[in-house]
């Protein structure tokens, strides 16, 4: 291993050359579009998404608010053979902060996000869309700092509150919101690329989907890889109104796995691939993976942004990833968010440009500014990587930001 220590941009920047490259040993897990985690992580970054876009449509510019607390408790359901209906509401919790108003001007907060909760899940579940108990917990509470002196106010305080939009503090420098880390690999082995198309396979809008209405989305796959075998525990829902028994049920989860094998055979092909389908029912008792909605969250399970896939939408516990909550913060200067998606960009170019394996990790200290990181540690496996062109695509990523803020708001980034 070869290191170079250099001062970039006042960060400090370590770079790691001639890295041992990850073992072929492969543990992965990944969530669908349907699986409640999911929904709370998409639904959260909807939620940021359209709050940014009504504020800067209005004001010209990302106002302050964060909503990557939200939460869903799942609600109850009846299941038969043919049929099915929810019996209670599943409770969305928007919690968080947002700004209500803007130089006197009032921000239709509630309405906004009602309109699109309703939204979501009439495009992802609409079985769910009319049995929803929406709780709003939004408040404009300033963060700790606002210590009073006399009979003037923080300017802190006005952050929630702006008079205008002078008074927001990223219009002049943009400063990290928090300690924290942004961590990015790159590239995925064939294995974790095939986890990721196979779950968007049977939870996505896809050929088989649209063939197979019974096919529910919340689809979650946990796989075990040593670079020959994959062994790999799936589950996949049945929608009840369109599974008329339990034989049916059966059929359809044959036709299950024989769209594994075959997509199996192209994306692994020469490896070993077991599956193992709903690995909790017991037919004969007819305890099945069966659901009205295709998603257990209409039957008391639970979602909370953060809790479901990283950024790179893989839950990799033997790769560099941390458990930040990205969906739902402030696009403009929470580096929970931002540097994740800087991260894993960059690892994306130093492994173009070096042809070998990239980590990057990208360390923040509160209150600093958002492009000149605390620590940046870049570890490469290639053992000839020119390390001027690794600072130059390092200096690129960290002027980014802005550029990657509005890209952001405007739906060009999906997370997780």
């Amino acid at each position: 291993m070869s290191r170079t220590s250099t001062i970039i941009n006042n960060s400090h920047l370590v770079i790691d050359t001639a890295m041992a490259r990850p073992d072929a040993t492969t543990i992965v897990e990944r969530k669908g579009l349907g699986h409640p985690d999911t929904l709370a992580d998409h639904l959260a970054e909807r939620l940021s998404r359209a709050y940014s876009r009504h504020t800067v449509a209005r004001f010209g510019a990302v106002l302050h608010h964060n909503f990557d607390k939200l939460a869903l408790l799942g609600g109850a359901s009846e299941v038969r053979y043919g049929a099915g209906r929810m019996t209670s509401p599943v409770r969305v919790l928007v919690n968080g902060r947002a700004a209500p108003v803007c130089g006197g001007e009032r921000i239709p907060v509630e309405d906004i996000v009602e309109a699109e909760v309703r939204a979501f899940f009439a495009e992802r579940l609409p079985e769910v869309s009319d049995h929803l108990d929406i709780v709003f917990n939004v408040t404009s509470n300033s963060s700790p700092g606002a210590v009073l002196t006399g009979d003037g106010v923080p300017d802190r305080t006005r952050w929630f509150n702006p008079r205008s939009v002078d008074d927001l503090r990223e219009r002049r420098v943009r400063l990290s919101n928090d300690t924290s880390l942004g961590t990015g690999w790159a590239p995925e082995n064939r294995f974790e690329s095939f986890v990721r198309e196979l779950v968007d396979h049977f939870s996505g809008e896809s050929e088989f989907t649209l063939a197979h209405a019974w096919c529910g989305s919340d689809v979650k796959l946990m796989g075990y890889w040593d670079g020959d075998r994959a062994d790999i525990v799936l589950c996949v829902p049945q929608k009840s109104r369109h599974v008329a028994s339990r034989a049916e049920y059966v059929r359809n989860a044959e036709t299950v796995l024989a769209e594994c094998h075959r997509l199996a055979a192209v994306r692994l092909a020469g490896a070993e691939a077991r599956f193992r389908l709903n690995a909790r029912d017991v037919p004969e008792k007819d305890e099945l993976y069966l659901t009205y909605t295709g998603s257990s969250i209409e039957s008391g399970d639970e979602g909370v942004v953060g809790r479901g896939n990283r950024v790179n939408g893989l839950i990799t516990p033997l790769r560099p990833m941390n458990l930040e909550g990205a969906n739902g913060k402030n696009p403009v200067y929470h580096v929970g968010k931002l540097y994740n998606v800087a991260a894993q960009r960059l690892a994306n170019r130093l492994h173009e440009a070096t042809e070998g394996h990239a980590e990057v990790h990208l360390v923040s200290t509160t209150g600093q500014r958002l492009d000149q990181p605390w620590r940046i540690l870049v570890r490469l496996s290639s053992p000839d990587a020119e390390v001027d062109k690794v600072q130059a695509l390092v200096a690129e990523a960290l002027g980014e930001f802005p550029a990657l803020t509005d890209e952001l708001v405007s739906d060009g980034i999906v997370l997780s």
